[in-house]
């Protein structure tokens, strides 16, 4: 899809604030509330926005524990592969998952009340996945930068 400069004006602004008026919007983007409202309804068809969330303030929740796991697995073959993805799409304390390349297959963002419940989670669930040969664990000091941005 096509993305003129007032789509990726439009998508900057929603990104920052999703929640703001086509009316807003249309002001910011010198067009009619009509061709703001065409203009998202196109963007959303195809799949350029795909969903509109709230971001949440982990310390409020008693989620501001986070953990990168990096997971090595026994082997890479495509059995272990889709177990390992299917089972981890399970874990609420993943909000992430990545498979990379180098040392290690996976990487976790998880997110959880303290280092307590990260064992918990580490030994109750994690490591119930068949597969596994090796983990990781690197815990975050302090949140630098954390951005849901992609400035276009």
């Amino acid at each position: 899809m096509h993305l003129d400069f007032i789509d990726k004006k439009l998508i900057n602004l929603l990104q920052n604030d999703s929640k703001q008026t086509t009316k807003k919007l249309s002001l910011q983007l010198n067009l009619s509330v009509t061709a703001v409202y065409e203009r998202i309804k196109k963007l959303e068809k195809g799949e350029v926005i795909q969903k509109y969330v709230a971001i949440i303030n982990k310390h409020k929740i008693d989620k501001s524990f986070l953990v990168f796991c990096h997971i090595k697995l026994i082997q890479h073959s495509k059995e272990f592969v889709t177990t390992f993805e299917r089972e981890i799409l399970k874990l609420e304390e993943v909000s992430e998952c990545f498979h990379v390349s180098g040392e290690y297959d996976y990487i976790l963002k998880v997110y959880v009340k303290d280092m307590d419940e990260y064992r918990e989670f580490m030994v109750t669930k994690l490591t119930a996945i068949k597969h596994i040969g090796s983990t990781h664990s690197t815990f975050a000091i302090e949140e630098v930068k954390n951005t849901t941005l992609i400035n276009l």
